[in-house]
């Protein structure tokens, strides 16, 4: 005895009385949460799943249909609804079925593009645009600062220069598929109790291309396309950051059938250097200075980013830790006309010897501080 199968209201969790939209509502739901690519550990049953909700929604979304099941149920003049399940057929690259109007729409919006497959028997026989390519370069702290131009060598698919992306031998061409003619898709039209309804698939002959290249090109093996090292000048601008992307229009593979070529993303990573760091658009470093010149004040010489010198004065009685900041001396803010600061920090370094004239200077102005002197210890046998 043949399964029951559940009422389609039952199965898409509406009322009889759904509206169109709130039927699409719930078949896209259930669509995503059953299709075989969303349940890799249980996609037998999930399969089934989905097919019996296309089902439901197949007839329930049709309002000649709708309304053949509200009256007649499954059980309906010659067995209503009992084969419409054998319209879909699921596999690895996706699904061939009805052209159900919205459906491509709903597997666009929920899976963008089925989950690594297909979403619709449409075949693409137009100019592609190629794919895009990543690549990642190391530059040094001064060349963010100042910005650089780079060479890279890139391999990437590159037009055939003996057939110029035709796939077909010199001389040949490739002719439109006699089965297709051209369309890369086949349709199929069956009678049924509710009129004709029409499905299509892929073309097995040309495999969806529309043509069919007899005498494919010796150099590339008809692909039309071959792998080429290309040598890119890349030029980084300067002000860019760690981890930030320079994209190269037209630099990506080369595309289908005369499309463009695609984009070419080059993530720059910065090396540590072991004097500046950089907190947003601001170059930051510390400078030893010593006791007289933080006591004293001194006029001292800062090394910049770009091998220059910046003269600054600081004010007498500094404090080891102080902050001092020259304006405009940071990183080029890339996106607007801004530039960040140089600040740097002043770190005093004590002397770890003195002469004896040394000494004995500062012990008098320890004194004249009112400071106790530290006193020179003894010998363990005095």
């Amino acid at each position: 005895m043949a399964e029951q199968k559940r009422d389609y209201y039952e199965v898409l969790g509406v009322s009889k009385t759904a509206t169109d939209e709130e039927l699409k509502k719930a078949y896209r739901k259930l669509a995503k949460k059953y299709h075989p690519d969303a349940n890799p550990d249980n996609k037998k049953e999930a399969e089934a799943k989905f097919k019996e909700v296309n089902e439901a929604y197949e007839t329930l979304s049709d309002p000649q249909k709708r309304r053949m099941y509200d009256q007649f149920g499954h059980n309906g003049p010659q067995g209503f609804g009992g084969n419409t399940g054998g319209y879909y057929s699921y596999s690895t690259s996706g699904f061939d079925g009805f052209d159900m109007g919205d459906l491509g729409d709903i597997f666009s919006s929920f899976f963008g593009g089925g989950f690594g497959g297909r979403h619709s028997s449409r075949a693409n026989n137009g100019p592609t645009k190629g794919a895009d390519l990543r690549y990642d370069i190391e530059i040094t702290f001064e060349e963010a600062y100042l910005g650089v131009e780079k060479e890279i060598y890139l391999n990437r698919e590159e037009t055939c220069d003996v057939c110029h992306g035709e796939g077909a031998k010199p001389g040949t061409k490739a002719e439109t598929c006699p089965v297709c003619h051209g369309t890369g898709q086949i349709k199929q039209v069956q009678t049924t109790i509710l009129g004709q309804m029409q499905t299509t698939r892929t073309c097995t002959t040309c495999h969806g291309e529309g043509k069919i290249i007899k005498e494919p090109c010796e150099h590339c093996r008809g692909k039309g396309k071959i792998k080429k090292q290309v040598k890119i000048n890349v030029k980084v601008p300067a002000g860019i950051d760690d981890n930030q992307t320079v994209v190269l229009r037209g630099e990506g593979a080369a595309g289908t059938k005369g499309g463009p070529k695609g984009d070419l993303y080059i993530t720059v990573h910065l090396k540590r250097h072991r004097i500046y760091t950089r907190n947003q658009d601001n170059v930051l470093c510390d400078i030893p200075i010593t006791f007289t010149q933080a006591t004293l004040g001194a006029e001292i010489e800062i090394p910049m980013v770009d091998g220059s010198k910046e003269k600054y004065k600081i004010p007498e009685g500094t404090q080891t830790g102080t902050k001092f900041r020259i304006r405009n001396k940071g990183f080029q803010n890339i996106n607007r006309n801004y530039q960040g600061d140089f600040i740097f920090t002043v770190i005093i370094q004590t002397p770890k010897k003195l002469s004896k004239e040394q000494r004995e200077l500062l012990v008098e102005l320890a004194k004249t501080m009112n400071e106790q002197p530290p006193v020179k210890k003894k010998g363990l046998f005095g």
